[in-house]
């Protein structure tokens, strides 16, 4: 009789039920994790490389901000640059140029109403600056500081707490692998190595624009060790040849 040892739980070993479960779990993750990548793509790096920015320097508005002009002039010339018209747009950087003051806000609020309030209201339940008031529409009129820490605490929290179950669960199917427990060890750090330099960065760039190079680092190497983990576990659920079976004669004398 054979000790249950014998045959080690592995991905290969599961029944195909089992597998094809997984399967489904690690190409909707993968086909996700892409799906994040393009929005991060279109709202934070294409406004700014259409300006000629390049990533870095877009991380660098969005957590340090462009401190040479207000935060609503950073948004008008980038990520809210398709959001009005030229026009529009070249009317409301008028009125920031000349102090925002109170008493010519009639003359931008109804752009505001018309291209902004839709999002930019306290009913949106968005996690962005109203613009409803006048005295909402100056406090963004001041020099752009970047995000805020609210902002950042409550990005960060999320991420953390989302995207550390998703590792969790990636690096369990993994762990079931039959790569050396030196790979699997590896791979199954990593990710949450590179998350806590990425969310580290947000913090830091804040103060400190030359963070921003982390941000893309790890936000990179994140995604490696996902693919990782991803490719390698897909491979080991269907591809790789299956270990042989001890035999289960029972020893001669």
């Amino acid at each position: 009789m054979t000790h249950a040892s014998a045959f080690p739980l592995t991905l290969r070993t599961l029944p195909l039920p089992m597998r094809a479960l997984l399967t489904a779990f690690l190409l909707t993750v993968g086909i996700g994790f892409l799906a994040a990548v393009y929005l991060i793509y279109l709202q934070d790096v294409d406004p700014h490389r259409a300006m000629g920015m390049g990533s870095v320097a877009a991380i660098t508005e969005k957590y340090y901000g462009n401190r040479s002009n207000s935060r609503l002039e950073s948004a008008l010339r980038g990520a809210m640059a398709d959001r009005v018209t030229p026009a529009d747009r070249d009317v409301i950087l008028a009125w920031l140029a000349e102090g925002a003051r109170a008493e010519d806000f009639a003359a931008i609020e109804p752009i505001l109403d018309r291209n902004c309030n839709t999002c930019h209201r306290p009913a949106s339940g968005l996690p962005v600056p109203p613009l409803t008031t006048q005295e909402e529409v100056q406090a963004v009129a001041k020099v752009d500081m970047g995000i805020s820490l609210l902002g950042l605490a409550r990005v960060s929290h999320v991420h953390l707490f989302g995207i550390s179950i998703l590792f969790l669960l990636t690096g369990t199917i993994f762990a079931l692998s039959r790569f050396s427990a030196r790979w699997r060890l590896t791979f199954m750090v990593l990710p949450f190595v590179a998350m806590w330099a990425d969310i580290a960065s947000w913090w830091l760039t804040r103060y400190e624009p030359v963070f921003a190079y982390v941000v893309v680092a790890g936000g990179a190497l994140m995604g490696v060790a996902l693919a990782a983990q991803i490719i390698l576990s897909l491979w080991e659920l269907w591809l790789a040849p299956a270990a042989p079976r001890p035999s289960c004669a029972a020893p001669r004398p």
